[in-house]
């Protein structure tokens, strides 16, 4: 429990130091954005506040040019001089057409694309009566009538547009690449953390494995001397197979993190040898049933030694749901591409939001444990074996039923 509480506190250390990094690195985000966003404010109200100058400068000349013409007007002797209204054309960027009765462009600076299609004049003349109101000079020599329409030149395209629009969209981009990089960070930081953590549980269980071997080689010699002396040799044959089962508890941790090789073997046997060891040592109103052994041999390619960690595993779960009274079934079967074995009880029940959670490391219910059966269940099937253990059915006072699946041609 020592070994537990020091990870535990070391795990929590960790969350913490790792949820620190997290809130600076976003309030640095969060600053940069600000900053950046004022800035692109700024740039746009001075870019607003020019447009409107030169609007006002604009808006000045065209009163300018009303003022002079009308003057010239009232006084009778203007003559019509179509170079002068040429030049007045060309020395402004206000859009401007000067057009007689019939709306017939005398002089104009629009574009030809817009002079040579009709329609799309009128409709120009018309927008610019509607935005100003169009100014009529009347000449005398020769007599002639003609109006000035003129429109708003846009600003927006020519004072700093490129850079007021790259800093408007400037802070978006800023947030979509602070939100990729924080996700590439995690998965590094995450495939980090985890490589640590396995190198962490595979020493753990080496080490365990090394510690264990001296006793176990000892024992061995005890059961051989006890064989030799008057005492209950059934009870002597008992301990005998649990010493068995002791070297292949040591024999499993020993494989953890090695490569694991897949032998096709009967699982029927293989099951059944779990399921025989446990009849033996279940309480006494628990009842054990295996269909194995009365059915023709399933061959399937397994590590026996972690296999039959599985079964145990999931056995001792199911021995845990009973609490004390109940049933236990292990079966076996195949179809034409699949061998399954399914461990089911009486016991009390998974809830539906937990089916896929148990076999998540750390993931327990009961007062003690580490949480790590399961999930340690999960990766010799997944991983080793390249098959899929998972929940079929389960309710809750009803039982559980986990089902292991294995790939039956994998080793044809």
């Amino acid at each position: 429990m020592k070994l537990r509480g020091s990870i535990l506190r070391s795990d929590l250390f960790t969350t913490r130091r790792r949820s620190i990094v997290i809130i600076i690195g976003l309030a640095l985000a969060a600053l940069s954005v600000y900053y950046t966003w004022t800035i692109s404010a700024e740039m746009r109200h001075e870019d607003e506040l020019a447009i409107a100058q030169l609007r006002d400068s604009e808006h000045n000349a065209v009163e300018m040019w009303e003022d002079i013409l009308s003057s010239s007007r009232s006084s009778g002797y203007i003559f019509y001089n179509t170079e002068l209204l040429n030049k007045l054309a060309e020395h402004t960027s206000v859009p401007m057409v000067i057009a007689d009765d019939q709306l017939v462009p005398l002089v104009t600076n629009l574009p030809e694309e817009i002079v040579n299609n009709p329609q799309r004049l009128r409709a120009e003349i018309m927008e610019m009566s509607r935005k100003n109101r169009p100014i009529t000079i009347t000449y005398l020599i020769p007599p002639t009538t003609f109006t000035i329409y003129y429109g708003t030149t846009d600003y927006s395209s020519l004072v700093s547009s490129a850079h007021s629009e790259a800093l408007t969209f400037f802070p978006y981009v800023q947030l979509i690449i602070i939100a990729i990089f924080a996700i590439f960070a995690h998965m590094a930081f995450y495939s980090t953390k985890q490589n640590e953590q396995n190198r962490v549980w595979v020493g753990l269980a080496k080490e365990t494995a090394h510690q264990l071997g001296t006793p176990t080689s000892s024992l061995l010699g005890w059961v051989e001397y006890l064989r030799s002396q008057p005492v209950d040799q059934m009870a002597v044959e008992e301990m005998a197979k649990d010493l068995v089962h002791l070297n292949k508890v040591v024999d499993r941790f020993s494989k953890i993190g090695s490569e694991t090789q897949l032998t096709p073997m009967n699982i029927n046997e293989v099951v059944g040898d779990t399921v025989l060891y446990f009849r033996r040592r279940v309480p006494r109103n628990v009842t054990l049933t295996y269909n194995g052994l009365a059915m023709a041999p399933i061959e399937v390619a397994i590590n026996s030694a972690l296999f039959e960690w599985v079964v145990e595993n999931l056995m001792k779960n199911s021995l845990d749901a009973l609490q004390g009274q109940g049933t236990i079934e292990v079966v076996v079967g195949e179809t034409d591409k699949h061998v399954f074995v399914e461990v089911s009880d009486t016991g009390k029940g998974i809830p539906k939001s937990n089916w896929t959670r148990i076999f998540e490391p750390g993931f327990t219910t009961k007062t003690r444990g580490w949480g790590l059966g399961l999930s340690l269940s999960r990766r010799i099937i997944e991983e080793y074996h390249k098959g899929r253990i998972a929940v079929v059915r389960s309710e809750i006072g009803k039982g559980t039923t986990i089902r292991v699946t294995l790939n039956r041609n994998d080793y044809e």
